[in-house]
């Protein structure tokens, strides 16, 4: 664990792992966006978010993924985590220490795709709670989230994000856990599906 000053407040970073071998999960002592969750593919895509730019300045980064009090990275296949934790580790320390904003002033952290809506219809609320109350928290303790993307003749469309995205166990989840799920309470649910980019 590395540790850092702000103030009085010391900052804490832990890695952990994920069930995805090429994402590792950075647990940090402070709420980086609360109830929100922001994954980004790319440099040019993470704009809206400075710590995630600065971090694809490492050229073993391959994705960030921003939620709550954490930060899912994801490498290439052949870098070796044991050679890249220190790094990641010290630098998102050091970066929250210096008080460097995490995300722009003009982004939206109450933007999340668990938030009702009155436009929702009874099915697209039912989803939404189960989401919410049931697959959400594990997800993310898993250094990942999975977004509702939309419900339409019985189809629900999901994103996979964070350490979810490439996941090799990301499929079984989604078929025998969250479908199961969603088809067992909710009877008008005839599949889930993986929103393809």
């Amino acid at each position: 664990m590395t540790t850092n000053t702000v103030g009085n407040k010391p900052i804490d970073v832990y890695a952990e792992a994920t069930p995805n071998p090429d994402s590792l999960k950075f647990v940090i002592n402070r709420l980086l966006a609360k109830g929100a969750s922001f994954d980004f593919d790319g440099y040019e895509n993470a704009v809206k978010s400075p710590l995630a730019q600065a971090l694809f300045e490492f050229p073993f980064v391959k994705r960030v993924f921003i939620a709550n009090n954490f930060i899912t990275i994801t490498k290439p296949s052949d870098d070796m985590w044991v050679e890249l934790i220190p790094k990641i580790r010290n630098f998102i320390r050091d970066y929250l220490s210096s008080n460097e904003r995490v995300f722009a002033e003009d982004i939206n952290l109450d933007d999340a795709n668990y938030a009702m809506s009155d436009d929702d219809g009874e099915v697209v609320t039912k989803i939404k709670e189960i989401l919410n109350n049931n697959i959400r928290p594990a997800v993310e303790m898993d250094g990942g989230a999975i977004d509702f993307q939309n419900y339409e003749d019985g189809i629900v469309t999901l994103t996979m994000k964070g350490a979810c995205s490439g996941c090799p166990s990301s499929m079984v989840t989604l078929k025998s856990g969250i479908e199961a799920l969603l088809k067992r309470v909710i009877p008008e649910v005839k599949e889930v599906v993986a929103h393809q980019e």
